[in-house]
């Protein structure tokens, strides 16, 4: 009978610490102890438990195994062939887990632990690089690692376990995560600089129903933004390129092939205008976004106090007109 369309083939990964692992795994300094004293008494004594235990355990372990690893003369020990083989990976196991326990006890100490943060590209030119400057005032030896992304990958990366913060736009409702707003920022139409709204300083969304659009992927926060702005203007945007970063967005409106609705520039871009849009209301809020119930470590807990201090002081004052409009052309 041949499978049908619905049947799936499943194939299943044996977990890392089977059964047998699990039982090897708490004798293991036990034996390299023994091991290394070749005498039940001193290693006994060395790691703490009674004499009787510990020669117990390692009559467990032989026979777990299979094999002899000690040979017994009188009351010393020295180790088999199979010993030898035995005792060099239980030796990097050891390592492998004081390396493991070390980073960890590490990344959490408070002076000199690590925050993985996470942040939109469009906030990595400015914002991120000041917050760092201003926390490591205080916490000069607090290690980063820092993740640069767009919103939904950020949030995948932080149900993951693989972020311990992240700052993004729109701020998720999820259940699964807490999220606190820190501030808002105002969004603009950028528009080539010889464009039929170039002299304008503010228009309404609905102006331009009729452009050719350069916005960002799908899944990305500001594509998001545009969608939902342009359906309360009243329109659908029409798409003509998509990419990845703001500042290549800028350069194709430079270059004629769009409009963009985007925050605004850290520099003066050459070549657009940056209108200030009054309906709908036009701005992106940036919140801060982490994983419910999940303990922080004392730098992380250390760095959400100081972004949750900074509400409303997260983004760098804006210019009023970072690219102004001729002056001999009359606002409307």
């Amino acid at each position: 009978m041949s499978p049908s369309r619905n049947d799936k083939d499943i194939s299943v990964t044996p977990a890392p610490g089977g059964p047998l692992a699990l039982s090897l795994t708490p004798r293991l300094a036990q034996f390299a102890s023994v091991a290394r004293h070749e005498h039940v008494t001193r290693a006994a004594h060395e790691l703490g438990i009674p004499q009787s235990s510990l020669s117990r355990a390692l009559a467990r372990l032989e026979e777990d195994l299979g094999v002899a690893l000690f040979a017994r003369h009188g009351r010393t020990l020295s180790l088999t062939p199979a010993g030898r083989t035995f005792l060099a990976s239980a030796e990097r196991a050891l390592a492998a887990v004081e390396q493991a326990a070390e980073a960890v006890r590490s990344d959490a100490d408070p002076a000199t632990g690590k925050v993985a943060f996470g942040f939109l590209h469009t906030l990595g030119w400015e914002t991120v690089p000041e917050l760092l400057r201003a926390f490591r005032a205080d916490h000069p030896r607090v290690r980063f690692a820092l993740v640069q992304n767009y919103g939904d990958a950020m949030l995948e990366r932080l149900r993951a376990g693989e972020l311990d913060l992240c700052l993004t736009s729109p701020i998720p409702d999820a259940p699964d995560l807490v999220t606190r707003r820190l501030d808002e920022q105002r969004l603009r139409l950028v528009v080539p600089d010889d464009h039929r709204l170039a002299g304008r300083k503010r228009v309404r969304l609905a102006e331009a129903a009729e452009e050719s659009f350069v916005t960002f992927e799908p899944g990305y926060g500001m594509r998001k933004i545009l969608e939902t702005l342009c359906a309360e203007a009243g329109f659908t945007p029409r798409i003509a390129f998509e990419g990845e970063e703001a500042e290549t967005i800028r350069g194709l409106v430079a270059a004629g092939l769009g409009v963009a609705l985007l925050p605004p520039p850290v520099f003066p871009r050459p070549g657009v205008r940056e209108l200030t849009v009054t309906a709908p209301r036009a701005v992106r809020e940036i919140g801060l976004a982490w994983q419910a119930g999940r303990p922080d470590s004392p730098p992380v807990a250390a760095f959400k106090k100081f972004l949750l201090g900074r509400r409303g002081q997260l983004l760098r004052a804006e210019p009023a007109h970072p690219t102004p409009p001729p002056p001999t052309l009359e606002d409307t």
